[in-house]
């Protein structure tokens, strides 16, 4: 008798969103891996462009922590949504607005810093709400790494799927034929800053 059936977390583009999380020019000389973080959020982005999902961005206290970080800003779509925040999680009103007039969005592809704070709350967050969540491991870190380690556990550990950032646009494109196919493959091909640790048992 075959047993309960897993979830598969199978992407679609029309039922997606990108959030990227607080990735701002204090947290460049401070966040573990940094370079990689952007050099990954940056495909990410482009990607979605290509495959027309939206994007979300969060900026904690710009005012303070200043804003997005240069390179990731020339690459935000035209409709991106930016929103400043004080709250840690990713949603506040303006967020929830922009869902509850998006309703055929049910997955949230996230990534950003840090990843047992802000990350982390905006995870828990979208799983109580109902959205399946998955967490870009390359495109997340925090300033100590066992405290990114811990973030991608715990937000696992909640029911998001773990995924990178090449996996997640492979998997919306889906076929060879796609539109989007041969900006997806050229991004694939890019030559990345240096990986991130894998994520491994404490």
């Amino acid at each position: 008798m075959a047993g309960k059936p897993v979830k598969p977390g199978r992407l679609e583009s029309g039922q997606a969103v990108v959030f990227v999380c607080d990735i701002q020019e204090r947290f460049r000389n401070v966040a573990s891996h940094m370079p990689t973080v952007i050099d990954t959020v940056r495909r990410l982005m482009r990607g979605a462009e290509a495959l027309h999902v939206p994007v979300v961005v969060t900026e904690q206290y710009p005012a303070g922590l200043g804003h997005t970080v240069v390179e990731l800003r020339g690459v935000q779509p035209n409709n991106t949504l930016v929103v400043s925040k004080t709250a840690f999680t990713m949603l506040v009103p303006e967020v929830q607005a922009y869902l509850s007039k998006h309703p055929k969005i049910k997955q949230v592809i996230l990534c950003g810093i840090e990843a047992h704070v802000c990350v982390f709350q905006t995870a828990l967050d979208c799983l109580e709400r109902g959205y399946e969540v998955h967490l870009i491991v390359d495109g997340v870190s925090a300033q100590y790494l066992t405290d990114r380690a811990v973030g991608i556990q715990r937000i696992a550990q909640a029911g998001a799927h773990l995924a990178s950032a090449q996996m997640v646009l492979f998997q919306m494109a889906g076929n060879a034929k796609h539109p989007a196919f041969k900006t997806i493959s050229a991004l694939a091909k890019e030559t990345r800053a240096h990986p991130l640790p894998i994520v491994s048992n404490l």
